[in-house]
């Protein structure tokens, strides 16, 4: 069901980084993308693809980490991602893209999980050194990252407290809690 799905396609930041993403499975993944809605059916995204060490320290090092969790830098080796998918907007077919990249993205969530991965979309980049550092053209603007690989953490879902706290947090055995708002909460009228 479509909704084990959804609840299972978390924000996951810690994997076995030992556990390599074939090329072919991340073309599998952006295929996904590709089909997703696109504002006026313009298409503009474009998908830049990373499964090798190299290219993945590179992007590791402009990417910022759960912004909530102020004493921790981020996965550290062994625990950091096996691929990435940079998410690409031509200005030479449009100059905003709305919420396509993040359509596209969750498309790519969800057909990772379903093979067994897992993923955190970032937008927290440091984009201009990214580009410099994998000779982006200037003609695509660096939209998001997402980061994949096997995960190696436990994320639990859980309801916002009566204090109304959404910050996502880790308790002492590693495990990532996140608190979601109540459906009659979101629901108006």
């Amino acid at each position: 069901m479509i909704k084990d799905l959804i609840k299972k396609t978390r924000s996951y930041r810690r994997f076995h980084q030992e556990v390599e993403i074939e090329l072919e499975t991340l073309r599998e993944l952006v295929d996904l993308a590709r089909l997703s809605a696109a504002a006026g059916n313009l298409q503009p995204l474009k998908y830049m693809l990373s499964n090798d060490p190299e290219s993945n320290g590179k992007i590791f090092q402009h990417l910022a980490w759960a912004g909530y969790l102020k004493d921790w830098p981020g996965p550290s080796e062994g625990e950091r991602p096996a691929a990435y998918v940079i998410v690409l907007g031509d200005t030479g077919i449009a100059k905003s893209f709305g919420c396509d990249h993040g359509i596209a993205c969750q498309n790519m969530l969800l057909g990772a999980v379903e093979k067994g991965l897992g993923g955190c979309i970032i937008g927290s980049i440091n984009r201009e050194k990214l580009r410099r550092d994998l000779e982006i053209p200037e003609h695509l603007e660096i939209l998001l990252v997402v980061a994949l690989g096997k995960p190696k953490e436990t994320v639990v879902l859980e309801t916002v407290s009566g204090d109304g706290d959404i910050k996502y947090w880790r308790d002492s055995d590693g495990i990532h809690h996140v608190p979601k708002r109540k459906l009659e909460d979101i629901i108006v009228g």
